[in-house]
């Protein structure tokens, strides 16, 4: 079993940042691939990107590319979420996930088995 923790999510401007932190215990952390995943009300969840174990591969939804950035720390066992130049349409509750699958656009919930749950982000002036 893997168990994920997020945390660092909370109110922000529109234009501002957060960094979100996923901490992992349990199994070793390496050879997952983490994702970061948002869930809004009344919305179905979505992938917001994910990176390899090794760190040397990424994928961004094209709604966050250029903003938000994945990394990962794997002696802390932990991965990373930064979000710049946040929108009110970013407003979400954040996931993040592990699984050994690999890093690709197609990417679904259904292909992580390893869940935290969740932190809230509001963007809104």
């Amino acid at each position: 079993q893997v168990q994920l923790v997020e945390s660092g999510g909370g109110l922000v401007q529109p234009g501002g940042s957060l960094r979100l932190s996923c901490v992992a215990s349990g199994r070793t952390f390496s050879g997952y691939t983490m994702g970061w995943f948002r869930q809004a009300p009344g919305k179905e969840r979505e992938l917001v990107g994910a990176i390899s174990w090794s760190g040397g591969r990424t994928y961004y939804a094209d709604s966050v590319k250029g903003r938000f950035t994945i990394t990962r720390d794997n002696a802390r066992s932990t991965v990373y979420l930064q979000l710049n130049s946040l929108k009110p349409q970013d407003t979400a509750v954040y996931y993040c996930a592990a699984d050994r699958t690999n890093v690709r656009a197609t990417m679904t919930p259904s292909d992580f088995n390893y869940w935290g749950r969740g932190t809230q982000v509001t963007v809104s002036s």
